[in-house]
Formats: C-alpha cells, sequence, structure tokens
C-alpha cells in the first residue's frame, strides 16, 4: 500500500517506497519518537501502571495548534524495522504496561498491524489501543480488526470552517463520521476488567476524572471521582474532544453528535488542556487558554444533555510540562 499510497483521506497516492512524500511527509518506514509508560490518559487507560505508548513520527493532520509538533511536523524520530516495533511492544509488555498505546499511527497502519501479529505470536497479550486525530481511512482501519481493543479518537470538530483553518482538512467532520462507526463496529461497547484499583493520588493537576462508574451507574451531577475505584479498560471507544478557545459552540455541536448518534455506547473526555505554544503565534485567536467558565459550559452541557459515561480534567492542565519529551526513549 505504501506504493500508491491511500492509507489515509488525503489519498496523497505518492510512492513512498520510493523516497517520495505525501502529506504526513513520512517514508515507507516506521518512525517513532518515544516508548514509554505513562500516566496521563483517562484512569481506565493508564491505571497505576501507565499505559504503554509508542510515539509515531509524521501526521496526516497537522493541526496548527499541535501539542507535538516536534514529531508530527518536525519529524523528529528513528526508524523501527517490524521486528523492533513488535519488540517495544513486548518490552512495554514487560514493564507492566496495562495495554500498548500507539499514538498518531494511522500513516503507518501496514507496518504496524505487521508488528502487531508478529508480537501477539510471541506473548503479547495486553490490549492494544489505537490513539488517533480521527481523519482515518475506513479502508485502512479494517487491516487493525482483531488486532486494535481500544479505540480512542480525537473528535476536533463539526465545522468545516474550523477544521479547514486549524487542521487542513475541510472534510474532518464527515471523515470522523465514518471512521467512528467503522472504529464501534470493530470493538463494540465498552468491557472492563473485573479487577478495580484505586487512582493514585495527585496534585490536583492534569486529573481526568470519571463521569460515571463502568457498571453505567450516574455519579455526583460535577463527575468527581478521583477518590474512587475504576476498572481497566479492555475494549471499547473513548472519544476526546479538546475545547479550543472561542469555539464552545462547535464543541456543544461535537458532543451533540456523539451522544445523539452513540448515546452512553461510548465514552466521551472533554479536554481543557490545550496549550498555546509558540507556533499559534499567526492564529492570535488561539493565543491563549481556554478559560474555566468556557470549560465549565461545555461540561455543564453534556451533562445537561444526558452523557453519563465520560471523563472530565481538572485542575491546570494547560502546562508544557505535561507534553512528552521526544527524546527517543526506549527505543531499542
Amino acid at each position: 500500500m505504501y506504493h500508491f499510497c491511500t492509507l489515509c483521506p488525503r489519498n496523497c497516492q505518492v510512492n513512498r517506497t520510493a523516497g517520495k512524500t505525501g502529506f504526513c511527509g513520512m517514508p515507507d518506514t516506521v518512525q517513532v519518537a518515544r516508548a514509554s509508560l505513562h500516566m496521563w490518559e483517562e484512569p481506565c487507560i493508564s491505571g497505576t501502571a501507565g499505559s504503554g505508548t509508542v510515539f509515531f513520527t509524521g501526521c496526516n493532520l497537522k493541526c496548527v495548534f499541535c501539542q507535538n509538533h516536534s514529531i508530527a511536523v518536525g519529524g523528529k524520530g528513528k526508524e523501527v524495522s517490524t521486528k523492533q516495533l513488535a519488540e517495544l511492544f513486548l518490552m512495554l509488555q514487560e514493564k507492566g504496561a496495562h495495554n500498548i498505546n500507539l499514538v498518531t499511527p494511522s500513516h503507518y497502519i501496514p507496518g504496524i498491524a505487521s508488528a502487531l501479529i508478529l508480537a501477539k505470536d510471541q506473548g503479547l497479550t495486553v490490549p492494544v489501543v489505537y490513539n488517533t486525530s480521527g481523519y482515518d481511512s475506513v479502508q485502512s482501519l479494517t487491516m487493525l480488526e482483531g488486532l486494535v481493543d481500544i479505540y480512542l479518537p480525537d473528535f476536533k470538530y463539526v465545522s468545516g470552517e474550523l477544521s479547514k483553518r486549524y487542521s487542513h482538512a475541510a472534510d474532518y467532520f464527515q471523515v470522523a463520521k465514518q471512521s467512528l462507526a467503522e472504529m464501534f463496529r470493530q470493538v463494540g461497547e465498552p468491557v472492563f476488567e473485573e479487577a478495580h484499583f484505586d487512582l493514585p493520588e495527585s496534585d490536583g493537576t492534569n486529573v481526568l476524572t470519571s463521569c460515571s462508574q463502568p457498571n453505567g451507574k450516574e455519579t455526583s451531577s460535577d463527575c468527581d471521582e478521583s477518590d474512587e475505584a475504576i476498572s481497566l479498560m479492555k475494549k471499547g471507544i473513548i472519544v476526546r474532544h479538546l475545547l479550543l478557545p472561542g469555539c464552545i459552540e462547535d464543541s456543544k455541536a461535537v458532543i451533540r453528535y456523539l451522544y445523539e448518534t452513540y448515546g452512553n455506547r461510548i465514552f466521551i473526555s472533554i479536554m481543557n488542556q490545550y496549550t498555546p505554544l509558540p507556533h499559534v503565534a499567526a492564529y492570535p485567536e488561539l493565543n491563549r487558554k481556554v478559560t474555566e467558565a468556557e470549560y465549565d459550559e461545555l461540561v455543564d452541557f453534556a451533562i445537561d444533555l444526558g452523557v453519563e459515561q465520560g471523563f472530565i480534567q481538572e485542575g491546570d492542565t494547560a502546562k508544557e510540562s505535561f507534553i512528552p519529551e521526544f527524546d527517543f526513549t526506549g527505543l531499542l
């Protein structure tokens, strides 16, 4: 598929095996920037030991506000073979990772699928998480059926005007709808481990708390479960939505679409961690953090709509300190 690349909705049709690159800027070999345990995903993903994240270099969306700019646009990464990638997965499992978390993987799906098959043959048993921008090809996602257990897509916009301005993709909403439907077809409703764990204590920053227990029972209206036990997710979908400054109405449209389409058959993670980095200077409307009032309005909207299966963030999460160092940690 790299000879005439149509792996993502960009349909660049370039021969990546001949050194040509399309929108993602990547060759046909898999490039990785970091492989490590990560504690700051949703509680049912990170648990107490961490999620085994593998950060892939390049991106097929390249949002102007990207928090991982150095690898998405800057191209910082090291080439790994199929065998080496499988070994990374197994290494993270050996370190105690609750799952293998593939971050920005869309433009490497054939290589990743091959590595997952090899790793599973060699003893990989933890769930596999596909952590994506949501701008995925349905055809490519079908290659992951039976290999991915948990889908963790973004759902960034409904507005084509916003998606064109900030993510160079006027068709984002239509694409994300179709890709999410395929993800749900593959993995269905959430499944959790029976064993529960207590969430680790936090300093109050970058805390993701659940609006409901995995059994669907509604909790307090402020969705605060930071002191309660929660199960690890084994299968299912968590859709992430990052609130951008001044985009509250489009964010409401995103939450409305997700809830009216899937109800509480998926989890919705409403995020306030937008951090204005230097490369957003050309977009002055984005050159500020989201206000507490904006975020509270969106969370209240979701609760009033009926969302019970969800996560919210508490504390000051808009900090560069929460962005990982892409220093090739964990690479063999």
